[in-house]
């Protein structure tokens, strides 16, 4: 045995307490606001850590409104509210009047769930409060809470902050913070795709997956550390063995993160929106086809050419994905226009430069020859390898012995595309949209990366950490593994292990970003 004094793994496996007890050493502020203190609850946890309350839900009209308080005095707020100390079961629903304290009168006839620490949302104490949702009536409540705080009888009552409850469960170890943004993120999404990336952080899979990480990390850093204590109990030869085990260990786990990080950023344009640019010739039918797939009135559709004289955004929902619409002006020669539509064909072009997919719409009973400027631009959207999907409108007017499909055939061939990438519709009968709205899907997947796999989102927060911590350990380790250098490789795969930390909230000074985190949350939250 080494008599060099503590190894780096005798420091490393003691830190091994749970991760909530490593997070409160060394924030003093905190540590005073421990849940115990010698089996009761100190006095300035109770200033410092009042119960709070909030109104969870929009104060609007509405059939409900549901007021949530978390704390030590929830119970006494129940009671007071009562007007008599009542039985209050975990997790189980009583309808209850509530009448104002001070004066007795009633407030409301309400449905209370009360919830036992530390098995609710918090882990503390916590009480629902569903009433009728009248502003008024909610506003009466909430007067009605907050006179209760009376500092003379150490019982301490407030208004929550943004995000606060959902602080409380993160530091009563209920949720990682990879948890708890991704309950933001539920909160946030506007459609199914959006849901479901959502999900897998809500879940807990995405924390599941960073431990896994994290683990095989420290497992490589005792792997070293064995030569750093007992390197003297090794020939080269097996020394050699271990460092290059641990290298190609770090090259299968950073080659892992590198595929995740890709489809992270293949599911942040879920947030964002798709974008889907309309280009055509003016009254292709762009306009009509925007609100066909909108499924609303959102542009004015005229048979007057080049009524669409600017860029203009509609953000819509097709088959649960978030689409920005982008219709566009008409691209005709130039000669044959005014200055405003010049302008309004010259932001097209370059709308369709920034967009995710271009849909072409052309009549399908005109001949390309006539939009030489649009097929050449075309042309230069090919060479950007832009997504292109091309859709002859109008197919109610062709005479009953054309066939669209020779119609797809000619155009494929005169803009050398796929015939997979040309669509036949009619706005005015529907005919044709079905199959164009589930070609979109599909291009929608394969844009998001989620093809085979369900959307996963992560914070920007913890994008960077996984880059500039865990990454650049890796990277680091790599340079000083090359130095031979086993005492500063390991330090930095020490710096990836607290990266990961930082990321779920189990590292030691992980206060500087709870306000960052929690700040993003609304009351009630």
């Amino acid at each position: 045995m080494s008599s060099r004094g503590p190894s780096m793994l005798t420091f490393m496996l003691g830190n091994k307490s749970p991760w909530v007890s490593r997070l409160f050493q060394g924030l003093s502020h905190i540590s005073t606001n421990s849940r115990f203190f010698n089996g009761t609850r100190a006095f300035s946890d109770l200033v410092q850590n009042p119960t709070i309350y909030a109104l969870s839900t929009h104060l609007t009209r509405s059939a409900i409104g549901v007021i949530r308080i978390s704390g030590s005095q929830s119970k006494y707020i129940l009671d007071s509210l009562v007007g008599k100390e009542c039985a209050a079961k975990h997790r189980m629903t009583s309808v209850r009047k509530l009448y104002s304290p001070k004066d007795k009168t009633l407030i409301d006839e309400a449905l209370t769930i009360f919830f036992k620490s530390p098995g609710s949302y918090t882990g503390e104490d916590m009480l629902e409060l569903h009433l009728h949702g009248g502003t008024a009536l909610i506003q009466t409540a909430l007067r009605n809470i907050q006179n209760l705080h009376d500092p003379s009888k150490q019982i301490y009552i407030r208004y929550a902050e943004n995000g606060e409850f959902s602080r409380r469960a993160f530091m009563n170890g209920r949720f990682d913070l990879t948890e708890l943004e991704g309950i933001r993120e539920m909160i946030d999404a506007e459609t199914e795709s959006q849901r479901l990336a959502a999900l897998t952080s809500m879940k807990g899979e995405t924390r599941s997956l960073f431990s896994s990480w994290r683990e095989e990390i420290v497992k490589n850093i005792a792997m070293l550390t064995t030569i750093i204590d007992f390197g003297e109990d090794h020939d080269i030869e097996e020394v050699d063995k271990i460092f290059q085990g641990v290298s190609d260990s770090i090259d299968e786990l950073r080659d892992a993160i590198l595929r995740y990080l890709e489809r992270v950023t293949g599911s942040e344009i879920l947030l964002k929106g798709i974008k889907l640019t309309f280009l055509g010739p003016p009254n292709a039918g762009k306009s009509s086809l925007l609100n066909y797939l909108s499924d609303k009135d959102m542009v004015i559709v005229s048979d007057i050419a080049g009524t669409t004289r600017d860029t203009i955004d509609v953000p819509i929902n097709i088959n649960g994905y978030k689409v920005i619409l982008g219709d566009t002006a008409g691209i005709r020669s130039s000669s044959d226009v005014g200055t405003i539509e010049f302008e309004g064909i010259k932001r097209a072009k370059m709308k369709s430069l920034s967009g995710d997919i271009i849909l072409v719409v052309l009549p399908i009973d005109e001949h390309l020859q006539d939009h030489t400027e649009l097929v050449q631009h075309i042309s230069s959207l090919k060479e950007e390898n832009k997504r292109i999907l091309v859709v002859l409108n109008k197919i109610d007017l062709l005479p009953s012995n054309r066939s669209p499909d020779e119609f797809k055939t000619r155009h494929a061939e005169a803009l050398s595309l796929s015939n997979d990438n040309i669509f036949t519709v009619s706005c005015a009968t529907g005919e044709g949209t079905k199959e164009l709205t589930s070609a979109l899907t599909s291009n929608f997947k394969e844009i998001s990366k989620t093809t085979q796999n369900d959307p996963v989102i992560i914070s920007t927060r913890a994008q960077d950490l996984l880059k500039n911590d865990v990454l650049y350990g890796f990277e680091q380790f790599k340079f000083y593994k090359d130095q031979s250098d086993v005492v500063l490789a390991t330090e930095s795969l020490r710096q990836s292990v607290d990266g990961i930390a930082k990321i779920t909230g189990e590292a030691v000074g992980v206060e500087e970003i709870l306000g960052v985190v929690f700040s993003k949350f609304c009351i009630g939250k």
